[in-house]
């Protein structure tokens, strides 16, 4: 079959000729199964116990050098490259002919006896080379054609083949998320799944995305967090649940935010937001450790130390400190106004005491929390799912944990009084009424599981993408999202 005709652009003409040759000579450029004893890494590590031995190892071409009759090559596959050196006489002039119109990402598997060269280099020699799939694009040269980020973002499978360091941040955070199951399941939590898609929009404040169940006629949520429903496990007696999902709201990208990420949240009966500390440090330590080995880091140039006990501060003392701003006198909306003007504060949202008290923490705080710290105790209104301080029912049992200038957990002692809940629902709709498209929307069901009787209970979220950023030295969210939003292409 010829493939030449109305090629797309990009495709080079001269590999899809030896595709065709391939074909004449009975070679799938498609091929089928092959059997992968060993990985290049794995060679390297145990060379002293793997030489002279015979390894088969696939993967694709990332450099082919000739030498007359021998061609040295390097085979990449997922745990890095290794050297494979091909020789007429001992894989035959046939298969040596036709080695020798591979192309540079062509994906080959190879048999072989493992050996060093005279200059130390850890190679396998060929007895056997298989073809598996003809690359028909030309890879970028290295990283040069790569530059553009946009192009990395929207083409990740080239990001991952060109740039070691791209497959090794997802590698971490696949162990990131792997070491937190680990951590949780230790301490007897049950991991669930709650329904993705939610008649009421609720457990954050943010502006959802909509959709439309044709069936039932009816309008839904895509989930802006997994609170409610994992809150009703707790009423329903399982006393210990986390899950790990995918949020979705409807907001700005930045190096931040993705409008679809993924949150851990957990909730723990007859526990408080001091448990959720105690759980928060010792697992992102925890995690550090199995993951990378420590728990000292390097985030952004920033020396980073996880190991327990963190800070905590307050968030009045904290404000306080980095703007000059006494929160305790912010009581109305107008005082809210009054302090943003005097402070050139520029904000966003409709001005109210909440969204200043969030902006006054955005602005002057987080950029400052370097080292992990427990920012403790939030107003009411900031905090409309959290239960109120005993001696000061202004105030939440609330912390918001940060690290490397970024927020990475919200845990709360979770509000269980139905009626202060309806109450906190309530001044969110009038919120609403306001302008604040993000607050909070009244949840009868959730109020009437309320109303059954929830246990004392302490929960927390953990960004998932966050704390791989810091773990992996990521400057942003699309950094550590394998495919990020994008803007079609034109």
């Amino acid at each position: 079959m010829d493939t030449r005709a109305e090629l797309p652009s990009g495709v080079d003409p001269t590999r899809v000729e030896k595709l065709d040759m391939l074909r004449k000579r009975n070679v799938d450029p498609f091929g089928s199964r092959l059997e992968v004893t060993h990985h290049a890494a794995r060679i390297k590590e145990q060379f002293e116990e793997l030489e002279g031995r015979t390894v088969s190892i696939a993967g694709r071409l990332m450099a082919l050098r000739f030498h007359g009759k021998a061609c040295f090559a390097d085979l990449q596959d997922l745990s890095g490259r290794i050297q494979i050196y091909v020789k007429v006489d001992e894989v035959g002039e046939e298969a040596y002919d036709l080695f020798s119109s591979f192309d540079v990402g062509d994906i080959v598997g190879v048999r072989g006896t493992v050996f060093r060269t005279r200059k130390g280099e850890v190679t396998v020699q060929a007895s056997e080379v298989t073809f598996l799939t003809k690359c028909l694009r030309p890879l970028p040269e290295k990283w040069h054609g790569l530059k553009d980020v946009e192009v990395r973002y929207r083409q990740r499978y080239l990001d991952l083949i060109v740039n070691p360091e791209v497959r090794r941040t997802f590698i971490i955070r696949t162990r990131l998320v792997r070491a937190i199951r680990q951590y949780l399941d230790g301490l007897g939590y049950l991991e669930v799944e709650t329904p993705a898609m939610h008649p009421i929009a609720g457990g954050a404040t943010a502006r959802p995305f909509i959709t439309h169940h044709n069936a039932l006629d009816m309008d839904l949520y895509l989930r802006i967090a997994l609170e409610l429903y994992l809150k009703r496990l707790i009423v329903g007696g399982l006393e210990r649940v986390y899950e790990i999902g995918r949020n979705f709201r409807n907001e700005g990208i930045s190096t931040k935010h993705n409008p679809e990420f993924t949150m851990l949240e957990l909730y723990q009966a007859y526990a408080d937001y001091t448990d959720m500390m105690s759980v928060c440090e010792n697992m992102i330590s925890f995690a550090a450790r199995e993951v990378l080995g420590t728990t000292s880091i390097t985030y952004q140039g920033h020396a980073i130390e996880l190991a327990p006990p963190w800070p905590r501060v307050t968030l009045r003392d904290a404000i306080h400190r980095y703007s000059g701003v006494d929160i305790s006198t912010i009581r109305t909306d107008e005082d809210a106004r009054r302090v943003a003007e005097g402070i050139g504060l520029k904000m966003d949202k409709a001005v109210t005491k909440a969204t200043v008290i969030d902006k006054l923490l955005e602005a002057f705080v987080e950029p400052n929390l370097i080292q992990p710290t427990f920012v403790m105790d939030y107003p009411v209104e900031v905090s409309p799912l959290a239960k109120r301080k005993a001696d000061d029912p202004s105030l939440t049992y609330r912390f918001e944990a940060f690290a490397g200038g970024r927020e990475i957990a919200n845990a709360f002692s979770e509000l269980n009084d139905p009626i202060d809940q309806r109450e906190r629902f309530l001044y969110q709709l009038r919120e609403r009424e306001k302008g604040d498209e993000e607050a909070h929307m009244m949840d009868e069901d959730f109020l009437t599981a309320l109303e059954y009787g929830m246990p004392p209970t302490g929960g927390m979220g953990i960004g998932i993408d966050r704390l791989t950023m810091m773990f992996t030295d990521s400057v942003s969210i699309r950094d550590v999202i394998l495919f990020p939003l994008l803007r079609p292409k034109e």
